[in-house]
């Protein structure tokens, strides 16, 4: 290829690329003449590693525990959020679920209402005046009135229900998978949604839900670690390890008795947090952990 060729080629195929701090230019000639195909489509993918990978970068946090709270023992715990000074909790199992208001301080039930055996209770959230309660695999969320917690609606959808929480526009609900679903308040049809997606690789067992600005951050079943995800984008942009809290639990030697459980208290910038069958309960902040 003569120096006219080369002259002659379009400016876009002159880039610049930064390839691990130093610059390397790729002209139009060299991509045409040595760089063909997959060789052209790896120079650019190393260029552009660097990036990819601040992008996808997870950091890490720590608990910091506030406040050691008591916690009905035999609450197995699906969904949880604080309201006007009350903690709402739904509790699952077959013949045992139930919707629940309590003293976040003393953990005293103050009213509770036992759904029918035949329902499984999971996770919670209110929107204005209504509690909207998931079932498991009854494909039913039913709204309660939120002063004297009486049924009043129900909402059909398919599939699970595990989590549920609300951005002040849309409800978001995770049903065990790696993709959250946008649902409609109101009539709780489904608007859209979002794979989540941690360092590449997509992040299920997604369970209760807490709705934080453009922030959701989810129990990952089984898994003594909470994730904050981009509500937008579906990445996962940090882990919060909450194994100090085992400990402290008192948690009965049963394998389900695991972490699920969190509300946001916007007025502390705290979380409550919590773990199925657990008799305590955690106010907590989330920080960065030392290195």
């Amino acid at each position: 290829m003569s120096a006219d060729d080369a002259g002659s080629r379009p400016d876009y195929l002159r880039q610049r690329f930064k390839c691990h701090g130093r610059y390397s230019t790729i002209l139009g000639g060299v991509i045409s003449g040595y760089l063909k195909g997959y060789r052209a489509l790896l120079v650019i993918w190393f260029c552009w590693l660097p990036v990819l990978a601040e992008e996808s970068a997870v950091a890490l946090w720590d608990l910091e525990v506030v406040a050691i709270l008591p916690h009905e023992p035999d609450a197995f715990t699906q969904g949880l959020l604080l309201h006007d000074g009350y903690l709402y909790e739904s509790t699952g199992l077959y013949d045992k679920s139930s919707l629940r208001k309590l003293d976040p301080e003393t953990g005293e039930v103050v009213n509770r209402l036992a759904l029918d055996p035949a329902y499984f209770g999971e996770g919670l959230e209110r929107v204005g005046n209504r509690l909207i309660q998931l079932t498991w695999r009854e494909g039913l969320a039913l709204v309660y009135d939120l002063d004297t917690l009486s049924l009043v609606q129900a909402h059909q959808y398919g599939g699970e229900g595990w989590g549920l929480c609300f951005d002040g526009e849309a409800l978001w609900m995770s049903d065990g998978s790696a993709t959250l679903f946008r649902r409609d308040p109101v009539d709780f049809s489904l608007q859209a949604s979002v794979i989540v997606m941690r360092e590449g690789w997509p992040l299920g067992r997604l369970n209760d839900l807490a709705c934080v600005d453009d922030y959701i951050y989810a129990n990952v079943w089984k898994e003594n670690r909470i994730v904050r995800i981009d509500k937008h984008s579906g990445r996962v942009d940090a882990d919060i390890d909450a194994t100090s809290l085992l400990a402290l639990s008192g948690r009965p030697a049963d394998p389900e008795a695991v972490l699920n459980g969190i509300a946001h208290d916007p007025k502390r910038d705290e979380f409550y947090l919590t773990g199925k069958l657990w008799p305590k309960m955690f106010r907590v902040r989330f920080v960065p952990a030392a290195r």
